[in-house]
């Protein structure tokens, strides 16, 4: 069996695949046949009944319904609760060519609990909640799950049985016995741990590309989307500290906390010495600055950064830093400091650099974002110019440094040692000076907001792949990284708007 794959993941999947061409309700129609081609499969004669919820499952189920009854099935379809509630639009779609089959289909809605009927069908069709559910079942699903488990039927789940949550498996206070589960594209993790409930576990593929996995796409990004709750309170929503800059560079870590900050974070720090502070913190008032002492980054700087390394939530380390002995024996100080806080980071530039010469390993959730040039110092390895063997390497570095590696190229290659994705938006334009740090500062934003760093690396190298196409529609080869800024909020909120302009 594939391996199995958690509620998100699979949403990410169809989302990607969406933005590959293949739509929403494409895949739908797929996953209906295919119950319905197991359904016929088992050899079962008499009524199939068909008890269905507003959402997508109940769209997958009213597919299954169509193909059964055209091929000459008595079935009765249930939907529970009112149709105005349907809002899903390939749902909805399907809702109105089901509704046209009344000569063939006995189809009932059950608006409440009151009106849903007991069928004696022999086969019975579980497409209530899918992978989407969350939070303890309520009326009509939860009597509509106790009808469905008192008949005597051989009751088949679609994708996974209703009130077992996709993911960790636990019920949402009650839960579908199926017979038989019918889940889609790879299994869930959640029926894995719910076994009794799933019965039999059949996967059935629904044509999703395989890109959708290799490329990152809106659906990355969509994981990485924290929602704000109305009480929420200034800091709940990350805090990062980006460490950098020097007597030559300040442009370097503006542009990755600004890129931070554009990701949703609540606060950005910015740790810089001498006049690269001054400049920075006349770049935007929305950055807080803390000047250090002297010209570069010194091992005397770590004890002033301790509070800020306490309240901050993630980390960008080396914008601008330079790679002097000083620098060099601060940042293993900070390291040090950082790795026993446990805060999660991003190693860029000159911070990636003096990270490879420590030769240590990271004992922190970590992203080090590293071009070719870059990689050989991280590795002492030339990359192949294959893609499958770049991607070998970055995988075994990944591995080897204990950290999650984003090269970046005209196809970024990205691996946490066990997982490899690529990111193929971005373009030539995008050598221009500073966009690697709009791209560490996204990640770092990502990684402060609490999302795993394999995750924040693949959303962050699509993100800012993205922005410069954007760019790039309007300015050509005229793009700044400044400009990518603007478009990684649009980005983050409709992802797919990439597509739609490019």
């Amino acid at each position: 069996m594939a391996e199995a794959i958690t509620a998100e993941d699979m949403a990410a999947l169809e989302d990607n695949a969406e933005y590959l061409g293949v739509s929403k309700l494409q895949l739908m129609e797929c996953a209906g046949k295919s119950v319905a081609d197991i359904v016929e499969g088992l050899g079962k004669p008499g009524e199939i009944a068909v008890y269905a919820g507003t959402g997508r499952n109940g769209g997958d189920g009213m597919v299954a319904a169509r193909h059964l009854a055209s091929r000459g099935f008595k079935v009765e379809f249930f939907l529970v609760g009112g149709e105005e509630r349907i809002s899903d639009p390939s749902t909805l779609a399907n809702w109105k060519a089901l509704k046209s089959m009344e000569a063939s289909v006995e189809i009932v809605v059950a608006r409440d609990s009151s009106e849903i009927p007991r069928s004696k069908a022999s086969i019975l069709l579980d497409a209530m909640l899918g992978t989407g559910a969350r939070g303890r079942l309520r009326p009509p699903i939860l009597q509509a799950v106790e009808i469905f488990n008192s008949l005597k039927g051989f009751k088949v789940a679609v994708d996974l049985p209703t009130g077992v949550e996709a993911t960790t498996g636990s019920l949402l206070g009650d839960a579908v016995k199926a017979d038989l589960t019918v889940t889609f594209h790879r299994v869930k993790i959640g029926l894995l741990k719910a076994k009794k409930y799933a019965g039999k576990i059949k996967v059935a593929d629904i044509g999703i590309p395989p890109e959708a996995e290799i490329y990152a796409g809106p659906g990355d990004v969509r994981k990485v989307r924290k929602p704000r709750a109305w009480e929420a309170h200034k800091g709940d929503y990350g805090r990062l500290l980006v460490v950098g800059g020097s007597s030559t560079y300040s442009g370097a870590p503006a542009l990755a906390a600004l890129a931070g900050l554009q990701t949703g974070v609540d606060l950005v720090y910015v740790a810089a010495p001498g006049r690269a502070a001054d400049l920075i913190a006349s770049y935007s008032p929305n950055l807080i600055v803390t000047k250090l002492e002297g010209e570069v980054f010194q091992p005397k700087h770590v004890q002033a950064l301790k509070p800020l390394l306490e309240r901050c939530t993630g980390l960008v380390l080396g914008p601008g830093m330079e790679t002097r002995e000083e620098s060099l024996q601060a940042l293993k100080k900070l390291l040090k400091l950082a790795w026993k806080l446990g805060k999660p980071m991003v190693l860029d530039a000159d911070g990636l650099k003096l990270f490879a010469k420590l030769k240590v390993k990271a004992k922190v959730p970590c992203v080090l974002t590293p071009h070719r040039g870059e990689f050989q110092i991280l590795t002492g390895e030339r990359l192949p110019e294959e893609l499958d063997k770049a991607s070998a390497e970055v995988k075994k570095a990944a591995l080897k440094t204990g950290s999650v590696i984003l090269l970046k190229a005209p196809v970024d290659i990205i691996s946490d040692g066990v997982k490899v994705k690529l990111n193929r938006t971005g373009n030539p334009a995008m050598t221009a000076g500073g966009t690697g740090d709009v791209l560490a500062g996204i990640v770092g934003g990502l990684m402060a907001l609490g999302f795993p760093a394999f995750d924040a690396a693949v959303a962050g190298a699509f993100l800012n792949g993205a922005a410069g196409d954007l760019v790039y529609t309007r300015k050509g080869a005229h793009l700044k990284a400044s400009d990518l800024l603007e478009e990684i909020p649009r980005l983050m909120e409709n992802p797919s708007l990439h597509k739609e302009k490019i």
